[in-house]
């Protein structure tokens, strides 16, 4: 696993957890790719951060799966205000320069895997 990869989402990780926007900003490129149920796209590191504020969500990561050194899926148990349980969600990151620029998050460890796979095969052969 590249460690500059790693480091990267583990500060996207905490950063999140942490509920502080600036630093929320800080963890993500300009722009960040986001998908999600509620959409997909580039947003601004601000928007971001908004997201996280409006969401209060918190994921804890529970396994690790690499992709290429810029791409990994980390599957993860998510929770929202007033969830009774965390629902087990999977999300596609790619990393570059320290930061998040695509955080992809799917319902499941095999179609973020698949995901992931393509984004890898399309890159390599750009």
């Amino acid at each position: 696993m590249d460690d500059l990869l790693e480091k990267a989402i583990t500060e996207w990780h905490e950063s999140v957890n942490s509920g502080n926007l600036e630093r929320c900003a800080r963890s993500v490129g300009a722009p960040i790719v986001v998908l999600g149920p509620k959409g997909a796209g580039p947003i601004s590191p601000a928007q971001f951060a908004d997201w996280v504020h409006r969401s209060g969500i918190t994921l804890i990561p529970r396994s690790w799966h690499p992709v290429s050194e810029a791409l990994m899926v980390v599957e993860e148990d998510a929770s929202w205000p007033g969830d009774d349980l965390p629902t087990r969600v999977a999300t596609v990151f790619r990393a570059r320069g320290g930061s998040v620029t695509a955080a992809l998050r799917l319902p499941d460890l095999r179609s973020a895997l698949d995901l992931a796979f393509i984004c890898r095969e399309m890159a390599a052969t750009a």
